[in-house]
């Protein structure tokens, strides 16, 4: 498991009105240490010429700065002077070798845009200051071109996307023994008919289409390379553009040794949701820094530079398939709980657990239902978290108000999904509310924590609609303190995963008022269809850890992870970009709904963190995980 985070200073460089050759787009960096000075070449993007293309015209910028994210002495660094470049200078990927810096950009050479005009040029420069040589180097279409840092088994290396206007593109090796090779035509006439073998392929389906992202970094894993992934590129359906990494063997690089599972990176925040071209996050260039940290600079929307940071060893992890360790571990005892034949109401399935835990005890409240699909919440105990110590034969929880209570026969109808938390001496059910015709709802009761332990379920406070007619409303909780002298309550509206803010608990003559976004699906990724709290949010040093479930496309039910702000949890600090648990057992992907782990319930004892969940909506389970091991991940030194 592992994390990205964005710089807080995004976007880091932006088009500048008062320039002509950057005044509508600078995008697409390409990032090079020079002693401690970090240069960043970008594509800029001018205004409409009308002599040359209505779009603009691209050259390549060039900006300086000490920390990498504030950036000036911004000036124009490669330009059009060339047949073949003469209507732009695009995409840079900046490399230094051997004593010189080989930029190597798109270059155009023709209108209209096509694949006879698009190909790879380089400038190369002792200095990176001025340019001393230009080269056309591919005599055919291809863009994305990177040049390996040191030679690979005494080779000159280079990777590119070939044929990428002029599908299906490829990303090929090329290597060669001298430089002046990469511009020669003839070289390439000969690995052009060779171009097969040297092909590398990270595609998941032929119906997506990927290029060249990052300069390639070596580590003692394998060569580090991020890449652009676009899912659905052809053939319809929704595209999706992010970013993806892969390990390339040191010694053969054109061997994949490992590969994220999916994207790092999808567009989500508001400069790469919009601009000139929308939806788009494109790796261009990355630093690894000698703490660990990779900063990975990547083009928005076409139109800004901005940065995102992630661990190294991390990424290593969940790179290499023989490094990837399961973060949580299930019970042998697994599933803790089935359904029980002779009593009717939990005959079909116990699922979906909330979990307390009060002097040394685990209570858990579960989903239960019967043969006539009504939901109603089953009781049962652990003392060591794990071995059932005590299960009630009646339900300690039922339908009672006219919004749960079924108005269609054989409907799902009743109480689901219920959340747990503690205020003082008071224990709060929350928890959805279906009268099986009826929009789901959020509904909330309480109980005495002295009666709820001794388990007179008779003592439950009438419950009361959370959520105004008719939104539909689900996966809610309470927090379990006052936030700023405030109730905080953490639900769902449709795509979002929300927050209101209550000077009371009581319902009678008022409802939720906001739905405060805190986050929401990620497109293209494990939760790209819909996202909800688990159970409500532990209190630890670094954040209120939150773990939640996303749905992905496949309708496969995953647990993730997020750590939110201590003083406003509405405020997310980081979020898992892959999952930290998923059905893997039998138990967890055959029963009422395939694929699916859904928790409500954690609780944590020492540094153990204790997950209960329902295992394909059919039966309850039980993992656990270190908490110091999960916020390392989530929250590490370097990325801080």
């Amino acid at each position: 498991m592992y994390v990205i985070r964005r710089s807080e200073h995004n976007p880091l460089i932006s088009p500048v009105n008062d320039k002509q050759w950057e005044a509508q787009a600078t995008f697409n960096p390409s990032p090079i240490k020079k002693g401690t000075i970090l240069h960043v070449l970008y594509r800029a993007l001018g205004r409409p010429d009308a002599l040359m293309t209505p779009a603009g015209v691209s050259t390549i910028g060039k900006a300086l700065s000490l920390d990498g994210e504030h950036f000036q002495n911004r000036r124009q660094f490669i330009i059009p002077t060339e047949a073949w470049d003469k209507y732009g200078c695009e995409d840079p990927r900046v490399t230094f070798f051997e004593g010189k810096y080989y930029t190597f950009y798109t270059a155009l050479g023709g209108m209209p845009f096509g694949a006879g005009n698009i190909k790879v040029a380089v400038a190369i420069s002792k200095d990176l200051e001025t340019i001393e040589e230009k080269h056309l180097v591919t005599p055919f279409n291809a863009k994305a071109f990177v040049l390996f840092p040191e030679r690979v088994n005494g080779k000159i290396t280079v990777m590119l996307t070939a044929h990428t206007d002029e599908p299906p593109a490829r990303i090929a090796i090329a290597q060669c023994d001298k430089i002046e090779e990469l511009w020669d035509l003839g070289f390439w006439e000969r690995w052009h008919a060779e171009l097969q073998e040297n092909t590398i392929n990270p595609l998941r389906f032929e119906q997506d289409h990927v290029e060249v992202g990052s300069v390639p970094i070596k580590t003692k894993a394998g060569w580090l390379v991020f890449y652009s992934y676009i899912q659905n590129y052809f053939g319809g359906g929704e595209r999706v553009f992010g970013i993806e990494a892969m390990l390339l063997d040191l010694k053969d690089p054109r061997r994949i040794v490992g590969k994220t599972k999916g994207p790092i990176m999808v567009p989500e925040e508001i400069y790469e949701k919009y601009g000139m071209v929308p939806n788009i996050v494109f790796p261009t260039g990355a630093i690894l820094e000698k703490n660990g940290r990779i900063d990975l600079y990547y083009g928005a929307a076409d139109t800004v530079c901005a940065k995102a940071s992630l661990n190294l060893d991390d990424l290593l992890e969940a790179l290499i398939p023989e490094r990837r360790v399961e973060l949580a571990k299930r019970a042998k005892e697994n599933p803790i709980l089935k359904p029980i034949e002779k009593n009717a109401w939990e005959s079909k399935a116990v699922f979906n657990p909330a979990a307390i835990d009060i002097d040394g005890t685990v209570h858990i409240l579960y989903r239960a239902m019967g043969p006539d699909n009504t939901s109603v919440l089953g009781y049962a105990a652990s003392k060591n978290g794990v071995k059932i110590t005590a299960r009630s034969d009646n339900p300690a929880y039922v339908p009672r108000e006219d919004f749960e209570i079924k108005k269609a026969d054989g409907a799902p109808s009743g109480c689901e999904d219920p959340r747990l938390t503690r205020i003082g001496s008071t224990i709060y059910l929350v928890y959805t509310a279906f009268n099986g015709v009826d929009p789901w709802r959020v509904a909330l009761s309480s109980i005495s924590v002295k009666d709820f332990v001794a388990n007179r379920w008779d003592k439950w406070e009438k419950p009361q609609l959370v959520t105004p007619d008719p939104v539909q409303d689900k996966d809610a909780a309470l927090v379990p303190e006052k936030i700023r002298g405030q109730y905080m309550i953490l639900h769902r509206i449709d795509p979002l995963l929300c927050a209101d803010f209550l000077d009371t608990l009581d319902f009678k003559k008022s409802r939720l008022t906001r739905c405060i976004e805190i986050m929401g699906p990620r497109p293209g990724m494990w939760d790209s269809k819909k996202i909800g709290i688990a159970g409500p949010p532990i209190k630890t040093k670094k954040g209120w850890l939150l773990i939640y479930h996303g749905v992905s496309k496949t309708a496969t039910y995953r647990l993730g992870a997020v750590l939110l702000d201590l003083k406003n949890p509405a405020v997310i600090l980081s979020r898992s970009v892959d999952t930290i648990f998923e059905p893997l057992e039998e138990y967890e992907r055959a029963g009422q709904v395939r694929n699916a782990v859904f928790s409500c319930g954690s609780i944590l004892r020492g540094d153990t963190l204790y997950i209960y969940y329902g295992g394909a909506d059919t039966v309850v389970g039980v993992a656990t995980m270190s908490l110091k091991k999960l916020l390392k991940i989530l929250l590490p030194d370097n990325l801080a």
